[in-house]
């Protein structure tokens, strides 16, 4: 999460003025207060990109299995047709029948035939009986897996509101704090800001190969918004920005800053090269992108939207490189 700089768009874009307040609030506080809501609701918006990825999981685990149910509904209802006619067969006196030829036979080379194909027909039959009952079970396993698939669904797209409604919640707390500011302080805020030497967009980044293409596509969106969620194309959160970042190198990564740590060979913070994936907080919640120099591009948070900040400005936590 940016530090200073998280407050620098809303600061920026304001044209209301604050509600007047005989107590005004501390400029210091303010920052830190709000540094540590957007942290909050980015948190809880990975939490919500962990969540997506595992209910797109779960949906297509959920169709192969009720495509494999089907499947099996099929064969039992094959066997339960063959079982039905065999019994049928037997109530009609077949096998009756059968063991009365034996017993007027007056050939024993023909009893002993006849008593062979009895015997066959039997063992026919209990094999069949077999098949069906093991096949029955089969199905029932089927049917309590998708049925836990089901409920896994229905916990997930909890987790999924839970965690969204916690980060509009935190981010509408943000806006107010800074709603709060008197138009001085927003002032003071901006300039402070503005001074940073690590917010400047580098001229030229030593970079070749695939991470070029990520690093490249990563710094023509500064500027553009940070919105939870999102990945384009002129809106991101911080794993959107990544995810879209490498795609253009064809390396498929996942829509969240954790997942995103497990996707390449680790780097030590003194061998980063431009392209590196970067991670911060602890469990990870935020990413960015390395591009040499002791910088990375990152899409920060509301406030700041897709911008360059110091590789150590978050607490580091890891770094990876893709593909």
């Amino acid at each position: 999460m940016a530090g200073l700089t998280s407050v620098i768009a809303i600061i920026g874009i304001s044209t209301l003025p604050a509600a007047p307040s005989n107590a005004e609030p501390d400029i210091d506080d303010v920052k830190a207060r709000v540094d540590k809501l957007y942290h909050q609701a980015e948190q809880a918006s990975e939490r919500y990109n962990d969540a997506k990825i595992k209910y797109d999981d779960l949906q297509d685990d959920l169709t192969a299995l009720k495509a494999d149910e089907k499947k099996q509904q099929q064969k039992v209802d094959t066997l339960t047709s063959a079982v039905n006619e065999s019994l049928a067969a037997q109530y009609e006196g077949s096998g009756v029948s059968a063991t009365s030829q034996l017993v007027v036979s007056d050939s024993p080379d023909q009893f002993l035939s006849e008593l062979t194909t009895l015997s066959a027909f039997n063992d026919v039959q209990a094999t069949a009986m077999d098949d069906y009952t093991r096949e029955v079970a089969a199905l029932d396993i089927r049917r309590e897996a998708t049925q836990e698939r089901v409920d896994e669904l229905a916990e997930t797209k909890g987790e999924l509101a839970d965690n969204k409604a916690e980060a509009d919640d935190k981010l509408a707390e943000a806006k107010e704090l800074l709603g709060d500011l008197e138009a001085k302080e927003r002032a003071a805020l901006a300039e402070e800001s503005s001074r940073g030497d690590s917010t400047r967009l580098p001229t030229n980044v030593p970079v070749s190969g695939r991470a070029a293409a990520a690093v490249n596509y990563a710094l023509a969106q500064v500027g553009d918004s940070y919105v939870y969620g999102a990945a384009g194309p002129s809106a991101f959160d911080c794993s959107g920005l990544t995810m879209m970042a490498w795609a253009q190198a064809g390396v498929g990564l996942p829509h969240s800053s954790s997942a995103q740590m497990g996707s390449g060979a680790r780097v030590s913070s003194g061998d980063l090269q431009p392209g590196d994936l970067v991670f911060y907080y602890s469990p990870v919640s935020h990413v960015g992108i390395y591009i040499g120099g002791g910088r990375i591009v990152h899409a920060a948070n509301p406030g700041s939207g897709v911008t360059i900040a110091g590789v150590f400005s978050m607490p580091f936590s890891g770094a990876v490189r893709p593909g």
